[in-house]
């Protein structure tokens, strides 16, 4: 019985599937769909530092920011073009660097927008903010905010449950566009210097972005670099690179590199859950 000479293996043919594979890869993320990560607590209530979630590509159609790393030179360029409607979360870059922010759509073109003591005014119109009960947000500092001033507005919030857990509860509102997108916000800072905001017309071919925790968001109300870290007022369409569709898992932030810490930290609460506005009652723009 002789022994089976065994084949050499074939490296470029190893190669070649491996780049193969990546490139699949690289024109899913760029083209259908690609994973997030939640860093900041600036969409709070919303969504929490450690949620992961999936972002569609294709709604708004494509441009330079769709790469799936930001490669490409700025340009205006677009394939396919679609307006994203009030109430969408949309990954955002700021004009200053290739970063992704994550913001929700209050104002579309040709619409103004301002903010009067906390309350959107679209087209002269006060958006409707109602009081709901407080939704509760984990007392943690790494899912909370990006910093200790951000905890210490908080602090007034802290409230102890029966189990012994500790949450925030701070002043919590459901706003409702008019195309009838409802979701809720906190404003927990009274005066705060994203309070009120002077009227601004959004120009063709732009939107206008703020984050769900009103007082904690670099978004279209903030100065872009060098004087901030904000959108720099609305942002062009050939900037947003997706939708926000669901959640699919959410990490505590008590969980390391080490996988055995993984399923304690895991929020199977938050795990498929929608990130669409609710509808109530569309009524006329």
């Amino acid at each position: 019985m002789s022994d089976k000479q065994e084949k050499p293996v074939n490296w470029w043919a190893e190669l070649r599937g491996l780049a193969a594979m990546l490139l699949a890869v690289l024109a899913f993320h760029t083209f259908v769909a690609k994973p997030f990560y939640i860093p900041s607590a600036s969409m709070v209530p919303n969504l929490l530092v450690g949620d992961r979630l999936v972002v569609s590509k294709y709604p708004y159609g494509w441009s330079w920011v769709s790469a799936s790393f930001h490669v490409l030179p700025r340009s205006d360029w677009r394939v396919a073009p679609a307006t994203p409607e009030y109430g969408d979360i949309v990954i955002a870059v700021p004009p200053d660097r290739a970063e992704d922010y994550i913001k929700r759509v209050i104002g579309l073109p040709g619409d103004t927008v301002a903010v009067v003591n906390g309350q959107i005014v679209l087209n002269g119109e006060p958006v409707p903010r109602e009081f709901e009960p407080p939704v509760r947000i984990p007392a943690d500092h790494d899912n909370l905010c990006d910093g200790i001033e951000c905890l210490y507005y908080f602090e007034p919030y802290r409230v102890t449950l029966e189990d012994g857990t500790q949450v925030f509860e701070p002043p919590t509102y459901r706003e409702t566009l008019p195309n009838g997108a409802s979701y809720l916000v906190v404003d927990h800072v009274e005066n705060s210097r994203y309070d009120n905001f002077a009227p601004v017309t959004v120009p063709d071919g732009h939107v206008f972005l703020m984050g769900d925790n009103r007082d904690h968001s670099s978004d279209s109300r903030a100065e872009a670099a060098p004087l901030g870290l904000g959108l720099g007022g609305p942002v062009p369409l050939t900037s947003i690179g997706g939708r926000a569709e669901f959640i699919t898992f959410s990490l505590d932030g008590t969980s390391s590199y080490n996988p055995l810490t993984w399923w304690g930290a895991l929020r199977g609460e938050r795990a498929w859950r929608s990130l669409r506005p609710e509808l109530r009652g569309e009524s006329q723009r």
